[in-house]
């Protein structure tokens, strides 16, 4: 299989593939957050680090006025056309979603699949929050995901997923390349294997992810009072079901509430 060298979400055709297919569980659970976690009618919602918009233009479509912020270019433009395929406004924009500041706040907000961990240091991880802070209307809600450090059991090491639609599929993997606990980074290699009626590659990709143990993110999510901590959850996007973090515990959400 010929290999190509390159940065995975510079392809959001394929990237939209493998992660945008399972949406549902996602969408729902965010709907149900919403419902039970704010006292406010949520209609302004944005999405740092929104990617191809996989749940931005389902959001836009059920009722909702949409935003989303990304760095990659690329997946910006992909998202846009996306919103303006289903006749809902270009809302996306291309920005550093640890320096940024909306027009309007949103009543909600979410980050669901780990884009937070590419913000490489403590500082970048303060100015995210606090940004969005500044972004979240008082009494509403910012739904943040990642994956945490256990230090009881072994961490996870490596991940893959397949999807295909129509003549197109993908199979992507994820592993851990190298592991710094002390200066707090993973990282990390990923490739997408890409199926066409007319040709076979591979692209192979490597970044860093800042890591946190549990105590770190509660000591860095005690650096902004303006948000509290309303629920945990984790990946099984179950709102009836919240989590007691521990040293094994890896996939969190916090449903942070802004005060």
């Amino acid at each position: 299989m010929e290999i190509r060298n390159a940065h995975l979400y510079d392809f959001p055709k394929y990237y939209d593939l493998v992660y945008g297919s399972d949406w549902k569980a996602e969408f729902d659970f965010l709907e149900d957050c919403f419902e039970r976690y704010t006292s406010r009618v949520v209609r302004r919602l944005f999405e740092p680090a929104c990617g191809t918009g996989r749940l931005l233009y389902r959001f836009g479509k059920a009722g909702y006025d949409v935003a989303g912020l990304d760095l990659n270019e690329q997946m910006v433009d992909f998202c846009n056309a996306r919103l303006k395929r289903h006749k809902l406004p270009q809302a996306a924009f291309v920005g550093d979603m640890s320096d940024f500041t909306l027009k309007k706040k949103c009543d909600a907000a979410f980050n669901t699949i780990n884009s937070f961990r590419h913000l490489g240091s403590q500082e970048q991880a303060l100015g995210h929050l606090r940004c969005m802070a500044n972004a979240v209307t008082k009494g509403g809600l910012y739904v943040l995901g990642l994956h945490l450090t256990p230090t009881a059991v072994p961490p996870l090491e490596e991940e893959s997923w397949a999807a295909r639609r129509g003549n197109l599929a993908v199979l992507s993997r994820l592993w851990v390349a190298e592991h710094n606990r002390r200066r707090r980074f993973e990282r990390v290699g990923m490739s997408f294997d890409v199926y066409t009626p007319s040709e076979q590659f591979r692209i192979v990709d490597e970044t860093k992810f800042r890591t946190y143990t549990a105590p770190q993110m509660q000591q860095l999510l005690a650096e902004v009072p303006e948000f509290e901590v309303a629920a945990i959850h984790d990946f099984s996007y179950e709102v009836d079901t919240e989590v007691i973090v521990t040293a094994a515990t890896e996939d969190v959400v916090y449903v942070l509430r802004r005060c």
